[in-house]
């Protein structure tokens, strides 16, 4: 099975608000085989806390101003692993020691992982 044209539209718009608020190593895996819920996961990492926080945020603004809603929100409070579930595109973003503690990708390493457009950055090689 393959992710629904829906959930990488959707995925393209969180994908470039994370980038926008400096979200690194962003990196969307297509879960819609394992995962009868959710059709992509969409990992990105935020230097600190604030960070973790502005992207998430940002995230979640983009999409509900297109008309996609949030279903569910955890750890906000504490910025160093918001989980933010629209349905069909569930977001990860990780405190960068979280990420790597955590290790997402390790776990669902069997899944493909879906190419980004994402603008590139002056002074990137």
């Amino acid at each position: 099975m393959t992710s629904s044209l829906r959930a990488r539209e959707i995925l393209a718009i969180a994908a470039l608000a994370a980038d926008d608020k400096g979200g690194e190593e962003l990196v969307a895996l297509d879960v819609s085989g394992p995962l009868p819920l959710a059709d992509i996961f969409l990992l990105a990492t935020g230097r600190n806390e604030r960070n973790v926080m502005a992207i998430a945020a940002e995230i979640e603004d983009k999409l509900n101003e297109t008309g996609v809603k949030t279903l569910r929100r955890e750890g906000r409070a504490e910025g160093r692993w918001i989980l933010l579930d629209f349905g069909d595109l569930v977001v990860h973003v990780f405190h960068e020691e979280d990420r790597m503690y955590y290790g997402l990708e390790r776990l669902w390493k069997d899944c493909p992982v879906l190419p980004l457009e994402l603008p590139v950055r002056e002074g990137a090689e």
